[in-house]
């Protein structure tokens, strides 16, 4: 059976609003994204449209060069899935792409997780909640609860996940600009070893 890999983000943004959401989960990372690649430009979640913006929240394609995310400290999860499994979840992100303007960002149903309740709303995610959905369009096991109460903090706690990478999100090897620094670094440590 052919697989494919996805990759999980978890950040720290340092923006007002993720301090006080860590005031509350008292979680050092309180976003959560999908990305289809390790080089994370197929990186996607619930957030805001506009870096500067906080209250223009829904679907995004997040950017790690822009301004926040270049400030941001993260961990990089690898999942192995099936080819199938895949691409399941990646059509299912671009039907929600095609129709953005239809989602929103799912504020009342962070503050009906702050107290358990149960709230549906349609077409309307947080980051954690969009990812466990995706996730269980392909049927993986990682989410351990209903998407409506998935917290950024229990996708760590899966055994399906691989962390591969931990530190500021600038200095994460496979970007683009970073790609070549790591080949070079890593042939070094190969040449050295010898």
């Amino acid at each position: 059976m052919k697989t494919k890999n996805i990759y999980i983000l978890l950040s720290d943004t340092g923006t007002l609003f993720a301090k006080a959401i860590r005031m509350y989960t008292k979680e050092k990372l309180n976003h959560v994204s999908i990305s289809f690649n390790e080089e994370l430009t197929e990186c996607y979640s619930f957030g805001r449209k506009r870096p500067h913006n906080p209250l223009s929240g829904g679907f995004v394609k997040e950017d790690m060069h822009s301004y926040i995310f270049q400030r941001a400290h993260c961990e990089v999860y690898c999942l192995q899935v099936s080819e199938s499994d895949y691409e399941k979840m990646k059509r299912k992100v671009e039907q929600i792409s095609i129709q953005r303007e239809m989602y929103r960002y799912n504020i009342l149903g962070m503050i009906a997780l702050m107290f358990q309740y149960n709230l549906k709303r349609k077409n309307a995610f947080f980051c954690s909640q969009f990812v466990a959905t995706i996730l269980n369009e392909g049927e993986i096991p990682v989410a351990q609860f209903a998407p409506n109460f998935m917290q950024p903090s229990h996708f760590p706690k899966s055994p399906y996940l691989l962390q591969i990478y931990e530190g500021p999100l600038r200095f994460y090897p496979l970007l683009e600009e970073n790609r070549e620094l790591h080949l070079f670094m890593k042939a070094n440590r190969f040449e050295k070893s010898i």
